[in-house]
């Protein structure tokens, strides 16, 4: 049950976050953020209006960012909550401190190496292309398999410690 409402809360966080993740990409890998550096809302509007609202434009990388978001919510909750329910809570609030920590940390670890795939997949499609005007990274599951076909497979693999050093703790 926890692993699925985990699911759930997931898909419907990639949902609502995907297109500020397109507005924050396309932002990020502006090369004159110095000399010309749009607004949030006018990058929208841009991207709205050079590529539309579907999976070209402002929700590009949709299905990534499901995974990203669903698998790993679902990992995380499922083995939190249950964990949690089989190790003893303990009564002095020191070590049960350690115990819930130690316990999100495992979880955290163990969702971002399920889930790191997808995150790779979604920067690929989101961000710039490799040659300009020609687009190599279009969905998801093909875009991890390219990477793997070209790259090997600790490519999918990428920023896999700084992500559990940020997630893994939380």
């Amino acid at each position: 049950a926890f692993a699925v409402a985990g699911l759930g809360s997931g898909l419907t966080e990639a949902v609502v976050v995907n297109p500020f993740e397109v507005v924050k990409v396309t932002l990020q890998t502006n090369r004159n953020a110095f000399t010309e550096q749009p607004s949030s809302f006018v990058q929208a509007r841009q991207i709205i209006k050079t590529d539309g609202l579907g999976f070209q434009g402002l929700n590009k990388g949709l299905t990534a960012t499901l995974g990203r978001h669903g698998v790993f919510n679902m990992v995380y909750f499922g083995f939190y909550f249950n964990v949690k329910n089989i190790l003893p809570v303990n009564k002095d609030p020191n070590l049960e401190f350690l115990r819930k920590f130690g316990i999100g940390l495992v979880s955290g670890t163990i969702a971002s190496i399920i889930n790191i795939p997808f995150d790779v997949a979604k920067s690929r499609i989101q961000g710039p292309q490799p040659v300009p005007g020609e687009i190599k990274y279009r969905t998801c599951f093909k875009t991890m398999a390219t990477v793997y076909k070209e790259e090997g497979f600790l490519a999918l693999y990428k920023g896999l410690v700084p992500k559990i050093m940020r997630l893994g703790p939380g």
